[in-house]
């Protein structure tokens, strides 16, 4: 009661727990269960300057709270014992109600390129170096969420790596792999250009007719279920299309199939064009590519097979293309177990975890509501933001690559 009344200063005073000081489990040796601190609590404010120790507290919240499994990490193991007797000994005193609940000990997730330490997460947070709880780059739930991870995914990766009690690391690509297997069958299919160079028909007016726009569809979802029918996606192609700047070469190397002068590809959905060379400006930098339309190979065409081709690449039109932020993440440390060992995690943040970019994407994906999840056919999966996406100025976080290129 003197503790309680506040008579003693802070730290002078503890209850203990009367047990076994001779039990060969330092924990059951008459532990604190109360200790004297002032501190303004969130609820109760200055009415108390007595709190519980967290090993007390805990049983007690768990019977209170009606739970049956208290899952913790192998550290608790060894307050078992504590917790067992707690429990027995408040149900004895009426205190409680039986059955008690039971504490079951696992290994932690480790999981590779990952911090999951609150206190390190906050530091993250606190000192900027993330834009908040949410940022899409952290291990938190709602992190999770803006990233576009989805429950399914979630579930899925528990099941796979299971339950052990030994110490052990989880590769962050088994997590990705996890989305991408979820998406692959729901997340409609749309193109994007994310480095984007233009590309000029020079033969289009002639061939279509002056400002002619040509409607093209594709399905939404290439493997839709079965019994179902996919819906489409509509677009235009006309005399300037965005195309990725990668998917031209003046002089290319070995072995590459898309655009250089004299080869032929195909504009996927659209027409097979052939290219005749480039522009550029005064410093060299290419400006526009130039190539003319094939006639008669539109896709789903009886002439689309007229002509062979070995590369098809993704465009977007020029003229109902739609600009959008994209948000490219990546891992947010380079080393694999950044704090492993008492190292300082913050020297191993990777500087390029976060690449903003202005893309063009097709019309369909300029509908998107927020947490909407796509294939950004070539590049990944990718996700509405839920908090910054607008229908006039769209925002897309990369979920996932299409495939795991980590260090490649």
């Amino acid at each position: 009661r003197e503790m309680r009344d506040g008579q003693h200063e802070d730290g002078s005073m503890v209850l203990r727990a009367k047990i076994d000081m001779a039990s060969p489990n330092i924990n059951m040796r008459d532990p604190a269960i109360y200790r004297i601190r002032r501190a303004t609590h969130h609820n109760t404010g200055d009415k108390w300057c007595i709190y519980p120790m967290y090993t007390f507290a805990h049983p007690i919240e768990d019977a209170l709270e009606q739970i049956t499994h208290s899952i913790c990490t192998l550290e608790f193991e060894d307050q078992r014992p504590f917790y067992d007797w707690l429990m027995e000994r408040l149900i004895e005193g009426g205190l409680l109600a039986a059955p008690a609940p039971r504490q079951y000990e696992f290994a932690r997730l480790n999981l590779t390129y990952v911090i999951t330490s609150k206190r390190k997460l906050a530091q993250l947070v606190y000192d900027h170096k993330v834009s908040g709880w949410d940022d899409p780059r952290m291990p938190t739930i709602v992190g999770l969420r803006r990233r576009g991870y989805t429950p399914a995914a979630l579930q899925m990766f528990a099941e796979r790596i299971g339950v052990t009690k030994s110490d052990s690391w989880i590769d962050y690509g088994t997590l990705e792999g996890c989305l991408r297997e979820d998406l692959e069958a729901k997340a409609h299919r749309g193109m994007a250009v994310i480095n984007p160079v233009k590309l000029v028909l020079t033969n289009w007016d002639e061939v279509m007719g002056a400002g002619h726009l040509e409607p093209c569809s594709l399905p939404a979802l290439p493997h839709p279920p079965e019994g179902t029918e996919s819906p489409l996606r509509h677009f235009t192609i006309g005399k300037e299309v965005w195309i990725e700047r990668e998917d031209f070469e003046e002089v290319p190397p070995k072995g590459y199939k898309r655009l250089f002068p004299g080869n032929k590809v195909r504009l996927k959905g659209g027409y097979v064009i052939e290219c005749t060379g480039c522009a550029k400006d005064a410093n060299g930098q290419i400006t526009e590519v130039l190539a003319t339309v094939v006639p008669d190979t539109k896709s789903g065409t009886p002439g689309a097979d007229s002509v062979k081709v070995k590369a098809a690449i993704t465009w977007v039109g020029v003229a109902d293309g739609v600009s959008a932020e994209v948000r490219m993440y990546d891992r947010l440390f380079l080393d694999a177990q950044p704090d492993a060992g008492g190292k300082d995690f913050i020297e191993s943040l990777n500087p390029n975890s976060l690449k903003v970019v202005t893309a063009i994407v097709e019309p369909s994906l300029a509908n998107a509501k927020p947490d909407d999840k796509f294939q950004f056919e070539r590049h990944g999966y990718f996700v509405a933001d839920r908090v910054d996406h607008k229908a006039e100025k769209p925002v897309f976080n990369l979920a996932v690559g299409l495939k795991d290129s980590w260090g490649k």
